[in-house]
């Protein structure tokens, strides 16, 4: 992939959909995986099942540069024991961003506050696996400090790839109806509701989207009508992966949106740059190279 990071003129990947868990919970999701549960929804074999440390060499090895860890609280009270767990290692690894979560419990609020004030720079939500609303009035308090720290939130909203009460585009409209500063990306460009959730961002200065999966020959196909859009979305689209979560080589998430360029007008190479590294290098901070 180095040859591809070279033309663009860009440092290297910034990939903001990478998951590190403890090895427990990581174990579990894994197993969730392996049997297809009702939440995948088909078999999905997963490629890098490395220790931490040998994942973390494997993106470096990728040519990716700066990247997330994501927890996601999947119930009540385990928020806190991820959020240790994932500040310890971006405490270690000096190319993740201190990443955290939360859920709709009590308490929310003064966990969150703890968390701004110690420097978080991003939060994960799942409202697919974790099964709650992202207008809960539980979350408000939280919502509220985190938009006026203008912290982004990665947001598994859209229901890819099985849907339930809890994902669509409307959960999110609602969400920014009361709290409109608020910074969301939503994860997997919000498939299979793509057209949704492109609205969403369109009419939302601070709606952003991730590429995560898309454009690969596994997941939810992108219409093609849809294409053209992506051009004057160029600034709200991140790069993302899913790893370790994969079922194909890290290079196809890649390989796949090169195959973008050309097919509208304005996806050249200086879209595909923003999308690689500037958006993000914008949205969480620049980063000193």
């Amino acid at each position: 992939m180095s040859d591809v990071l070279d033309r663009l003129g860009i440092p290297g990947l910034f990939d903001v959909h990478v998951h590190f868990l403890p090895a427990n919970i990581q174990a579990a999701v894994w197993r969730e995986f392996d049997q297809a549960g009702p939440k995948i929804g088909r078999p999905w074999p997963i490629l890098y099942r490395g220790s931490v440390t040998e994942r973390v060499e494997q993106l470096r090895s990728f040519g990716v540069r700066r990247f997330t860890a994501l927890p996601y609280a999947h119930k009540p009270g385990v928020a806190g024991y991820l959020n240790d767990w994932a500040a310890g290692l971006a405490a270690e690894v000096p190319e993740c961003l201190a990443s955290a979560t939360f859920y709709p419990e009590p308490g929310v609020g003064e966990y969150v506050a703890d968390l701004v004030a110690g420097g978080v720079e991003v939060f994960k939500l799942h409202t697919q696996v974790g099964e709650f609303l992202l207008d809960d009035p539980l979350l408000d308090p939280a919502w509220e400090q985190i938009a006026a720290a203008r912290i982004p939130v990665v947001t598994h909203v859209g229901s890819g790839p099985v849907g339930n009460a809890f994902t669509g585009p409307q959960h999110l409209e609602r969400l920014l109806a009361k709290h409109p500063d608020v910074r969301i990306v939503v994860a997997h460009l919000g498939a299979p509701e793509f057209a949704e959730f492109l609205d969403l961002a369109e009419r939302n200065e601070h709606t952003y989207l991730d590429t995560t999966m898309v454009f690969t020959e596994f997941f939810v196909p992108f219409p093609p009508a849809l294409v053209p859009r992506l051009t004057g979305l160029g600034d709200k689209i991140l790069y993302g992966s899913d790893f370790p979560n994969l079922p194909y080589e890290y290079a196809h998430q890649l390989e796949g949106l090169e195959r973008l360029l050309g097919s509208a007008p304005g996806l050249d190479d200086d879209w595909l740059a923003r999308v690689c590294w500037h958006n993000a290098d914008t949205l969480f901070g620049a980063t000193e190279i």
